[in-house]
């Protein structure tokens, strides 16, 4: 008779004591979370132990715990995953003697047998059961058995790494298609949707590999969280669920010991986006090496000697210049070797705004960094904060990755404290898509497609950021939020007249879409209502494309083709009655200081150009920005003026942020036109006056030809995949906006050379250009520019119309 024909049958009554004993562990309120999980897997695994010994096992065979329970850990209601490890013969009769215990007792079994070769050949064709068998823990039996196997495993593993990475890649990305975000779900899939326990099995198998591994900060807590609410959702259920339906909210918010079921969620989502970011972090590790390799293996590698000689072809890292101590590395925004965030607030939202104009993603280690080192930023913001926030919102959808990598790091709530209330927050409205949070910056990307529209993109960008700050606070959201946003704006360091605006578009953001669904639009006092809630033509047009973007951020239920065509009537009739309102008229006249009247009439005595260049000194600068430059000149009026003169300052890496350009006649001798400038250096050093001024001069005589200088400069620059930003713009405003001239209105994506190809578009269509407003709002350029033909008259309606197509299509 064989050992395991002589076994005796299991006796129900170690069954029942098992029963017993886990149910006496689930009901004992002193233990909790990963103590109780560590606990009831060791229960079991003694249980299961004591049948395989039982049962008679053949030399040469082994119990194995693999998957979850190969953890260590199991949830009151999770399936035993088990592996009957053979070396050959009948075996079968023991397989039942431990399968049906465990059925009978009620426990959920996942279950095969296998030899360690089939077990191996099964992994190599299952990526789920290769996944599984990294987790291999020894129950009972021969413990060397097991040990080869999970060495054999993990060998195959390693060595297979860089097909089989790729392969769990796309598993994952396929369950997060069909499961969703865990971070934004109302009753989220704890186990499969992405950021949640699954994606952490991913991660163990990376690190598992050798060849990447996770940031591991906060992983582990974010870990135990989704565990213990997975914990709490069987035992206030009795099923193996991981779905956290809104029934069970309050039931395990109220066995965890959280306030409420808003508060449950909140926490589940912040576990789940570390493990996203963690996740997102990871694979752009396990691309990069595993694109090193291919690249190595098409190419000889040489390594270097200590002499020299044949490893000179090996070299480090290159790094591209992206903005003052930001460089691009490896597809990754980083810091600069000269950087110094301890000494520059403003550097963390300079490498953010940087990274997504040029759709990178902001290395892990550069916003580790960032949120160490980087001092406070002063309040007010100094300028160059603002503008660099508005730069990063312009950049669309390349904003989102740069932002969770500072939201992730504690960035955001450092810049912004009050984000803190809506951070996370939950939307039990099922219109909405997102969390409080993740829809003000969806809102803020569906904006930034919308700025062509605005003569205002910049408070376009923050109010869509800030519109829903009020959720964060009981009442009403956005009374709430008119009050808060005042405060942040301020904070934020805008003037009292852009503070008042973004709060009028705040307290307002659901006037227009309320209005033209629930009142009659045609009705001259429901038209007047509007108008006098906006005030000015201005908010109309930035409330239209707010209403929009929170629209189109919220959720496709909440705007469509209707909704958009009573919007657009709606505002059309107020911009009717609006029009010729106090403050729509345009720029105000700038005049002239003493200084650029002397040089203008320097200009108009000698027939030269005259210049008057002031670099800001640090104590001219506003605190925390870069010093920059004001450049005044003067010079008889002549073709190409702009074009020349703007094509100087992008040579030389000048970046303009305000210029005022006006036609003054000091003495009677004819036109001088005066162009006052601001402007900042690109990368934080000024070019030395005296060669801007040679450098103006060249220009201006012929002998520097600075649209080849520049088209060569930019042939020979790296050739990076940036971002889409919307197409440039080019109206011609309406015939009282200027009694004297044409106003061509310019709004583009800001870029080298920009103001540069407007000025040479502007003197080939032969026309002067007699004022011109431009300013720099982020990375969006607003220009105005009045305009004459040759004999000083306006152009025609035609002339004009054909113009504004023509530098349309030069500037796209």
């Amino acid at each position: 008779m064989t050992t395991t024909e002589s076994a005796g049958p299991v006796d129900p009554a170690d069954r029942t004591d098992h029963q017993r004993a886990r149910a006496a562990l689930l009901a004992d309120p002193a233990l909790a979370g990963r103590a109780r999980r560590t606990a009831l897997a060791r229960l079991t695994d003694d249980w299961l132990a004591a049948l395989f010994e039982r049962a008679g096992p053949p030399p040469g065979t082994a119990l194995v715990a693999v998957g979850g329970y190969g953890r260590g850990e199991l949830s009151p209601r999770s399936d035993l995953d088990l592996l009957l490890l053979h070396e050959g013969g009948p075996v079968a009769e023991l397989a039942d003697r431990i399968w049906y215990p465990v059925w009978d007792s009620g426990v959920a079994l996942d279950h095969s047998v296998r030899r360690p070769a089939e077990a191996r050949e099964v992994a190599a064709a299952d990526l789920k059961a290769q996944l599984g068998l990294l987790d291999a823990r020894h129950l009972a039996g021969d413990a060397e058995l097991t040990g080869r196997l999970r060495s054999e495993v993990l060998a195959d593993w390693r060595a297979r790494a860089p097909e089989r990475l790729p392969e769990l890649r796309e598993l994952g990305q396929a369950r997060a298609e069909r499961h969703g975000e865990l971070s934004f779900l109302l009753e989220p899939d704890l186990k499969e949707a992405r950021g949640g326990l699954r994606d952490l099995v991913e991660l163990d198998a990376v690190a598992a590999s050798w060849l990447a591994d996770a940031p591991r900060e906060g992983l582990d807590a974010a870990r135990q969280k989704l565990a213990d609410v997975r914990d709490a959702l069987h035992l206030v259920t009795g099923r193996a669920t991981e779905r956290l339906s809104l029934q069970d909210q309050d039931q395990v918010a109220a066995r965890l010991g959280v306030l409420d079921a808003d508060t449950l969620l909140r926490e589940v989502y912040q576990a789940a986006r570390t493990v996203r970011y963690a996740g997102e972090v990871t694979w752009r590790t396990v691309d990069r090496l595993l694109a090193a390799r291919r690249s190595r293996g098409r190419r000889p590698f040489f390594f270097p000697f200590n002499g020299g000689g044949r490893g000179a072809p090996v070299r480090g890292p290159v790094r591209e210049p992206l903005a003052e101590g930001v460089v691009e590395q490896d597809g990754e925004a980083v810091l600069a070797q000269g950087a110094r965030p301890a000494t520059d607030p403003v550097l963390p939202l300079r490498a953010a705004a940087a990274a997504a104009q040029n759709g990178l993603v902001l290395s892990h280690a550069t916003a580790r960094r960032l949120a160490a080192e980087a001092g406070p930023l002063p309040v007010p913001w100094p300028t160059e904060a603002r503008e660099q926030l508005v730069t990063l919102l312009g950049a669309g959808r390349a904003c989102l990755p740069v932002w969770e990598a500072l939201e992730v790091e504690g960035l955001i709530t450092r810049l912004l404290p009050d984000w803190e209330r809506v951070r996370c927050r939950p939307q039990r409205n099922a219109v909405h898509t997102w969390t409080v949070d993740r829809h003000l910056v969806e809102t803020a990307v569906r904006a930034a497609a919308l700025t062509r529209r605005v003569a205002r993109p910049d408070l376009l960008l923050v109010a869509g950021l800030l519109h829903d700050m009020g959720k964060g606070w009981p009442g009403d959201h956005s009374v709430a939020g008119e009050v808060i946003v005042r405060d942040m704006a301020a904070r934020m360091g805008f003037d009292q007249d852009d503070t008042e605006s973004l709060a009028l578009l705040v307290r307002h953001h659901l006037t227009l879409i309320e209005t033209a669904t629930r009142r009659d639009p045609d009705d001259p006092a429901t038209v007047e209502l509007v108008a006098k809630a906006v005030g000015t033509a201005g908010h109309l047009e930035l409330l239209h494309a707010l209403t929009e973007a929170d629209a189109l951020a919220t959720g496709p239920a909440a705007w469509s083709g209707w909704r958009a065509s009573l919007v657009a009537g709606l505002v059309r009739r107020a911009a009717e009655l609006l029009e010729g309102a106090p403050g729509q008229a345009g720029p105000p006249a700038s005049t002239a200081s003493v200084e650029e009247e002397r040089l203008a009439v320097e200009a108009a005595r000698t027939g030269e150009p005259a210049l008057l260049l002031r670099a800001e000194t640090e104590r001219d600068a506003p605190a925390g920005e870069p010093m920059g430059v004001e450049l005044a000149l003067a010079i008889p009026d002549r073709p190409g003026l702009l074009g020349t003169v703007a094509g100087v300052l992008a040579l030389n890496r000048l970046t303009v942020r305000s210029l005022t350009l006006r036609e003054l006649d000091p003495i009677g001798a004819g036109p001088v036109l005066l162009l006052s400038w601001r402007v900042a250096a690109e990368f934080g050093e000024l070019p030395e006056g005296t060669r801007l001024r040679a450098d103006l001069r060249r220009a201006l005589d012929g002998s520097l030809d600075t649209g080849r200088k520049l088209a060569e400069r930019d042939a020979a620059a790296p050739r990076r995949r940036g971002i889409a930003p919307p197409p440039p713009v080019v109206t011609v405003a309406p015939g009282g906006a200027s009694a004297s001239a044409t106003v061509l209105e310019v709004r583009a994506h800001d870029a080298p050379g920009l103001l540069h190809r407007i000025g040479r578009a502007l003197d080939t269509a032969g026309v002067r250009v007699r004022t011109a407003h431009v300013s720099t709002l982020g990375a969006d350029a607003v220009d105005a520019f009045y305009l004459t033909d040759p004999t000083g008259r306006p152009l025609d309606r035609d002339t004009a119309g054909k113009l504004a197509a023509e530098l349309q299509a030069a500037l796209r």
